[in-house]
């Protein structure tokens, strides 16, 4: 399914849906961040998805980073909390989600790289090579707000 993101944009459609989500800063014993080019957009992120009952949002992010990467990971902190109404995500079904996702930051513990149904590429990145990828404001704001240590942050 297609997915285009809006960010402060007059016209975005308006929102229908708010799920719950967490997106996880992965950091190798190298200081690399570990990040998926998605199917739906194209675009570099970091891995992460919508929370399912029954679980909390630390086991959110465990699960969505192994789904869409491969590797397994340890919480080890909170980079913030990302609710802006001004960041949609329209998919190609007619839903049309607001932002709201807790950003972790994890250490990988184990597991093998592989992309996924979700992701086309998976990589580790130097934080200096981060300014040159493609990817959503929203993403970036997350990868700029860690590599600053500002957080955790809410926004």
């Amino acid at each position: 399914m297609g997915r285009r993101d809006y960010q402060d944009d007059p016209g975005a459609p308006a929102a229908n849906s708010l799920v719950p989500a967490a997106s996880t800063v992965v950091v190798d014993e190298d200081g690399r961040v570990l990040l998926q080019r998605r199917t739906d957009n194209g675009m570099w992120a970091l891995p992460g998805g919508r929370m399912e009952l029954g679980e909390s949002i630390g086991a959110c992010a465990i699960r969505e980073t192994f789904e869409e990467t491969g590797v397994t990971v340890e919480i080890t902190g909170i980079v913030g909390t990302y609710t802006d109404p001004g960041h949609v995500f329209a998919y190609d079904d007619g839903e049309v989600r607001q932002e709201f996702s807790v950003c972790l930051l994890a250490r990988a513990t184990g597991g093998t790289l592989r992309a996924s149904d979700e992701s086309s590429e998976v990589a580790w990145f130097a934080p200096a090579a981060l300014d040159d990828l493609p990817m959503v404001p929203a993403i970036r704001k997350r990868l700029n707000d860690w590599r600053a240590g500002r957080g955790p942050v809410v926004r």
